[in-house]
């Protein structure tokens, strides 16, 4: 079996099936080798960014958000699942069945499409299962700055990686003579 894996609700899964549910269908226990990367870092990190726009159109409900896919890549390479979620809910919100979807305006671009979610303007969404590939797939599509990366360790925050500016990207730059 050479299926793709992925983590979604906190567990690994094979295609859409978990493997704790594999496992116990054969009777034996399974094991899972992998790169250092996908389990037990996916779940580690998390991408926060915050609603700018709410917009409908033609039955659809869109929620535009700041981070787009420069800064996560993988729903719009893999169709990857993503758990999206508010930070704080919102008893003001709107509930809809949402597009999360990010500002390049490439059809592409989108955190998660259909979720069920309560928003206003305003809210941050935390986008799980981010730690395995986020930071290290990001790229400066479109003139955008990586975002920076964060620690927090109990009750301890450390800035581990400032986010990019406009001047950075062009430091590199050199002029043509």
């Amino acid at each position: 079996m050479n299926p793709a894996f992925s983590v979604h609700d906190g567990q690994l899964h094979a295609g859409s099936v978990p493997l704790a549910r594999l496992a116990e269908e054969h009777g034996t226990p399974l094991y899972v080798y992998s790169h250092s990367g996908l389990t037990p870092l996916s779940c580690a990190g998390v991408l926060l960014t915050r609603v700018e726009y709410l917009k409908d159109s033609g039955g659809c409900h869109f929620a535009i958000v700041d981070a787009g896919m420069n800064d996560l890549i993988r729903p719009a390479l893999y169709q990857a699942w993503m758990p999206v979620e508010p930070v704080l809910p919102n008893p003001e919100g709107r509930l809809a069945d949402w597009d999360v979807v990010g500002p390049v305006c490439e059809s592409g671009d989108f955190i998660g499409k259909g979720r069920a979610l309560a928003l206003c303007e305003g809210d941050v969404l935390a986008v799980g299962a981010a730690g395995a590939y986020g930071f290290a797939m990001a790229s400066n599509y479109n003139t955008r700055g990586r975002p920076a990366e964060v620690v927090v360790d109990g009750d301890r925050v450390h800035l581990v990686r400032a986010r990019e500016t406009v001047a950075d990207l062009l430091a590199l730059e050199s002029r043509l003579s």
